[in-house]
């Protein structure tokens, strides 16, 4: 976020000190927003008073907020949104100063994502069809009235995003690709709404086919050693055995035994990138009584033996001794 200081010459270092000043763990996870016109940044703190949150937002942009924990109010006073723990929205501070409130007392954490007009324009125009007034406002230019969306529930995949847009999965060459990729996707599922009845019911049936399969999703990584039967996983998520499968690979191109075995190799590779343990170890951890199916699962994912993986992967120690 930028901060009530921002026409100093160091914004970054500028707007960490304002965070600090009440305690917050701050960090600039990726971006300028004067230059690449989108920044990434983390927040964390626990403010003794109501802090003004509003200190901090650009004339002028959107702001997406993923919000943790903690309980802010943004929008005039009668008017305001309120974000609740597990909950994302935005917001644009137009002509009209927006108000905004982080609550005393409450440990507070979320990520913003600061998009300027620029950005915006490159990526999407005043005629894209069902974009969000507000959205519509920002690419209109100057002098446009300050507003809030309505916020919604974080889903299992933001909740995702939110941990992966703190340890980026890629290369440092590769972030700022990765990064503006993942502004765009926010922007893609938060900036949209539906313009008919039919569509508005079209897309509740495609939410609760989402909202159905990130519940299956968060089964599967709590229960990843031992997966639970299918059936108890429907009874779970509330359908029947057929109709689960079926939506399940519809929304992720996999079937729930083949999601099963990509994330137990992914936390697999995790585990061996770390150097804390050894093969048979991280096979008994991901759920593999057999040391020679995991060894071949995993050769079939990667390329190599699970023994070798370390080695062949730049950056971890394995990798850097001689």
């Amino acid at each position: 976020m930028a901060s009530g200081v921002r026409k100093m010459a160091a914004p970054v270092l500028s707007e960490a000190a304002t965070w600090r000043a009440i305690g917050a763990s701050w960090g600039q996870l990726f971006g300028d927003f004067r230059r690449l016109g989108v920044s990434f940044e983390w927040h964390e703190f626990t403010p003794r008073e109501h802090f003004d949150w509003s200190r901090s937002f650009h004339p002028e942009s959107l702001e997406i907020c993923l919000n943790l924990s903690g309980t802010a109010e943004v929008g005039p006073a009668g008017q305001a949104v309120r974000f609740g723990p597990g909950t994302a929205g935005f917001y644009r501070q137009g002509k009209t100063p927006l108000r905004a409130v982080r609550f005393a007392g409450e440990a507070h954490q979320f990520i913003t994502v600061e998009l300027s007009p620029a950005f915006l324009t490159r990526h999407l125009t005043v005629e894209t069809p069902d974009l969000h007034p507000l959205v519509v406002a920002a690419l209109g230019g100057k002098d446009r009235d300050s507003g809030v969306a309505p916020v919604t529930a974080l889903n299992a995949r933001q909740r995702e995003l939110m941990a992966s847009l703190r340890q980026p999965p890629v290369l440092a060459s590769a972030q700022t690709l990765w990064f503006q990729a993942k502004a765009m996707e926010l922007m893609g599922e938060l900036f949209f709404q539906p313009s008919s009845t039919d569509e508005l019911f079209c897309h509740r049936q495609q939410r609760v086919a989402r909202d159905r399969v990130e519940a299956v999703l968060a089964i599967l990584r709590r229960h990843l050693a031992q997966t639970p039967p299918l059936e108890q996983i429907a009874r779970e998520v509330g359908c029947s055995p057929f109709y689960l499968s079926r939506t399940f690979s519809k929304e992720t191109g996999q079937t729930i035994p083949q999601y099963v075995r990509q994330l137990r190799m992914e936390k697999a590779a995790g585990l061996l990138r770390t150097g804390r343990y050894n093969v048979t170890e991280v096979a008994m951890e991901v759920g593999y009584n057999s040391l020679s199916h995991f060894s071949q699962t995993f050769h079939q994912t990667y390329g190599c033996c699970p023994g070798l993986y370390p080695m062949a992967i730049p950056g971890t120690a394995e990798s850097k001794q001689p």
